[in-house]
This record gives structure tokens, sequence and C-alpha cells, in this order.
């Protein structure tokens, strides 16, 4: 029987009033399907381009439009996706960790009950940010992808990578990191926010700036109160070095090792999507 691991849980996130997260984001499905924003690519590729529609709907009831619609949000002036199942779909901010489909942070939020929406590209992060699309936090308010209509249940924030890559300060990641979480929680208040770090070696075996950056992001998820989930020494801890296409990327097993272990963890915080309220 499979043992929870050692997770970081800091106070409780937002009060949730709901009874019920570099490479390539992955394509959208039926209503009974996992719901993505975009075509999917192996993990290690180049990211795809988002496929969202071109011109925003407005002035028409969001309830009635197709799946897929873009809906100019007159509340936030945001445009957003309209999703199938919104309310039991996990909304998932991630880099090529979390890209592609069947990658081990979507799998994991599968394994415990949720739909997911995928958005964020390869090679961003709280910092480091791509030729065609910003940082997270740039990349959300400049409309370089988008975030559904409607409350999901749980938005998870997956990342650091690249901006261990980069060299990105403390200063810069836990500023972005706090404007992303603030805009997050101010536009879906009834959401749970929770955070998942950098996957790396152990800080004995070559983890480097990747464990150091998966430590502060922890100290940034303790402050904000958001459940944290430490990968910084993954690679080490649960063998998975040799399931590396390239030294940071996983192959389909590594993928598949990790997301078992972060579904136990997530679902030992309280994190698994909950029944519909009878009747």
């Amino acid at each position: 029987m499979h043992k929870p691991r050692t997770f970081h849980f800091a106070a409780a996130v937002i009060a949730a009033g709901l009874v019920l997260a570099g490479c390539a984001p992955a394509p959208t499905t039926s209503s009974d399907g996992p719901q993505t924003a975009a075509p999917v690519a192996p993990s290690g590729s180049p990211a795809a381009a988002a496929q969202a529609p071109k011109k925003p709907v407005t002035g028409e009831d969001p309830l009635k439009l197709p799946v897929g619609s873009l809906y100019k949000n007159p509340s936030n002036n945001r445009n957003e996706v309209i999703l199938a199942d919104v309310r039991h779909t996990a909304v998932l901010i991630g880099d090529s960790q979390s890209q592609p489909e069947g990658s081990w942070p979507r799998a994991a939020l599968g394994s415990i009950g949720y739909k997911v929406y995928t958005v964020g590209r390869g090679g961003t992060g709280f910092v480091a940010a791509t030729a065609t699309t910003g940082n997270y936090i740039d990349a959300l308010q400049r409309g370089d992808w988008v975030l559904p209509f409607g409350t999901p249940p749980l938005i998870v924030i997956q990342g650091g990578g690249n901006d261990a890559a980069r060299n990105a300060s403390d200063e810069q990641i836990t500023a972005n990191a706090n404007r992303l979480i603030v805009t997050l929680r101010k536009r879906y208040p009834l959401a749970k926010i929770a955070m998942i770090g950098t996957l790396a070696k152990g800080a004995d075996d070559g983890g480097g700036r990747r464990t150091q950056v998966d430590a502060l992001l922890g100290t940034i998820a303790a402050k904000a109160g958001a459940p944290f989930f430490s990968v910084g020494d993954w690679i080490t801890k649960y063998h998975v070095a040799g399931d590396l296409v390239d030294g940071v990327h996983l192959n389909a097993a590594g993928h598949a090792k990790l997301s078992g272990i972060l579904a136990a963890d997530m679902a030992a915080a309280g994190l698994r999507l909950q029944p519909d309220p009878a009747g």
C-alpha cells in the first residue's frame, strides 16, 4: 500500500465556498475527458501555440456559449474560455513539466478526481519568458493564455525550473510569484490555490539552483497560506534519473512514477475533488 510522502502544508488556503497546477500544452477534449489548452508536444520539444478563438464574444449569456468559446467577462474585463465542466476542473499553470499530456502534475490531478485545464508554456516560469509568451503573471495579464470562465475548485501553480536555469534572483521570483497568487485570488476568490515546486535532484546530488528555487517556492507558499508540494529532490529520492530524456524532462515511465507519488501527497493534503452535494 502506498505510503504518502512528507509535504509542506501551510495554514488554510482561501475559504472555499464550493463543495465539490520548459514544453507544450495539450488539446481540448470532450466534456468526459481532460480539458487542456492547446496541442500537445512531447516533453522537451518546443511549445505549441495556443489555439484559443481569435475574437471574444461579448453581450451574450456565457452559459449558452459553445465549449471553447472565448468570452469577454464584463466583471473583470478579461477574456475567458468556456469549459464544459469548470466545477470539476483544476487549472494547472506550469512549464514543460506540466504541459505534455500524461505529465506527472496533470496525471496526479486526474487521479484525485479532476479534469485538467493547462496553461503556461515551456520555457516560462515566475520570471522566465520566451519570445512569444511572458512569464506566468505577465502572460496572464496581457492575455498570452486565458483562464476559464466560472469558478474552478482548484488552481495549481507549478514551475521554477526555467527561472533556475536563467539565474533569476530570489527577489524576482518572490515578487512575481506573490503577484500571481494575489491576482488569482482576486480572480477566483472561492478557489483553492496550491503550488508544486521545482523538480530536481537532491541538494547533495547536483540539485543546485533548481533545489534552491524549490525551497524558495515553499517559503512563498507558506507565507501565502497555500499547500506546497516540494519536489526539489524527487529525481534522486524516487530514482527517476534513468527516466530523464535530457537531464531535465521525464519520459513516459518517469511521468507515471511521479504522478502516483504526487497524487497520494495531494490526497493526503485534502485536495481530492469532493463529490457534488446530494439532491
